[in-house]
């Protein structure tokens, strides 16, 4: 289909003209005389072949059609704008939404973007924290960085690294921690997931008739802030808190772990790949498989 030739130059006086509702005022903005601007909506009321503008004794005043006309040009000339705005150093910059379930995204993700961006100043990153619960297609997300088994319906899931849960907890809880065994005696702070403490305590080698007591939370950042004010012992993975854990913040009273999932790169199978997606792939593999990411 041959597309008949845009007058952009009367779009713009027009739409400017409109938003004003001034001719002097557009010519201001446009940087051309107020006569251009009557000059080039004229042409374009010819070409249309209806009038886009009342003359009022002061000012102008939009038509039936005038006020049709605007949104479009309008929304056009900002898509325009929007568009090259996205251009960068020879590049075209690209959104790109990724889903992050929080403790991975404070604990290990934002530490190290700055890596990112310097690789890739292409991409503009918008980052959506979750507690692991996520609808990928529904929030228009290009990936999810999720913890589970890798097994979610539709997508591919690319394993990133497991994380075992330990406890932790407050240096003067931890101080009358001798043994295992004395954790039955605190409040054991729980995530959604009920069985993760009867796991650690089996990988202990501990026999108790556990009945824990205590809150539970829908994220574990949520968990972790409680331990870390003395509210009780969260189990929770040691890698995403090392900040608190080395600055003493928090405590881990024993080795003991256990693992009860994995973090995972998650994304849409009906999603094909853009630029931006196969940038934070590669560069999200590749911080994963150096010596520091434990």
């Amino acid at each position: 289909m041959v597309r008949p030739h845009l007058p952009l130059n009367a779009l713009r006086a027009f739409e400017a003209a409109a938003r004003h509702l001034s001719f002097t005022h557009a010519a201001i903005e446009l940087c051309v005389t107020q006569a251009a601007v009557s000059h080039q909506v004229k042409r374009l009321e010819e070409r249309l072949g209806v009038a886009l503008f009342r003359r009022l004794p002061r000012g102008l005043g939009l038509t039936d059609e005038g006020l049709a006309l605007l949104p479009t040009v309008s929304a056009s000339f900002d898509s325009i704008g929007d568009m090259l705005e996205r251009f960068d150093g020879g590049h075209v910059r690209e959104v790109l939404t990724v889903g992050v379930v929080g403790t991975f995204a404070l604990g290990w993700l934002i530490p190290r973007l700055q890596s990112f961006r310097d690789l890739y100043p292409f991409v503009d990153l918008r980052l959506m924290t979750n507690n692991n619960r996520v609808d990928i297609a529904a929030e228009g997300l290009d990936y999810a960085v999720r913890f589970g088994d890798g097994a979610w319906h539709g997508t591919n899931a690319i394993k990133l690294f497991e994380a075992p849960l330990s406890p932790l907890c407050h240096p003067k809880i931890a101080e009358r921690l001798r043994d295992p065994v004395a954790l039955t005696g605190e409040t054991l702070l729980r995530s959604y997931r009920a069985d993760e403490w009867p796991k650690w305590f089996r990988v202990t080698g501990v026999d108790v008739d556990l009945s824990v007591k205590g809150n539970v939370f829908d994220s574990s950042l949520a968990m972790v802030e409680a331990a870390r004010l003395g509210l009780g012992v969260a189990l929770a993975p040691p890698l995403m808190f090392e900040r608190d854990l080395q600055s003493g913040r928090l405590k881990q009273p024993f080795a003991d772990s256990v693992s009860t999932g994995a973090y995972w790169l998650t994304h849409l199978k009906s999603k094909s790949s853009t630029p931006a997606m196969k940038a934070f792939q590669e560069w999200i593999i590749s911080s994963v498989e150096k010596p520091d990411h434990l």
